[in-house]
């Protein structure tokens, strides 16, 4: 691994996990994504096996589906579980359409599950 990448790495699996939710909610196909993003169905493709998009691809679909590149960004020296717990309890909390308590409820839920199946 170059010195340039040791710190971090592009999560291409989440991040066409997160834009298959938003096709998903939108009740679109892919190729409507790809002609609604301005980008290729072979960006698509390869997404779903995993592999990077390049730069443009990559900013028509973040902005297509308002989200944030950095929240792929898997950095090598960042506590796991800490960290991910926090980041879904915020989003959670932040979902405009769940009240306090059902937000609260999930994230406790969320919790349990996340410690029993993560590794270390």
């Amino acid at each position: 691994m170059s010195e340039r990448n040791a710190a971090g790495r592009f999560d291409a699996v989440a991040f066409h996990t997160a834009l298959d939710h938003t096709r998903q909610e939108r009740g679109l196909l892919w190729k409507d994504v790809a002609q609604e993003a301005g980008v290729s169905a072979s960006t698509l493709t390869r997404l779903a096996q995993g592999r990077r998009p390049d730069v443009d691809g990559l900013a028509a679909l973040v902005t297509w589906a308002n989200l944030s590149a950095d929240d792929f960004v898997r950095r090598t020296d960042e506590p796991r579980s800490q960290d991910t717990l926090t980041k879904v309890a915020t989003h959670l909390r932040g979902d405009r359409n769940l009240t306090p308590e059902a937000a609260e409820a999930l994230e406790a839920l969320i919790a349990v599950a996340y410690k029993q199946l993560v590794t270390d």
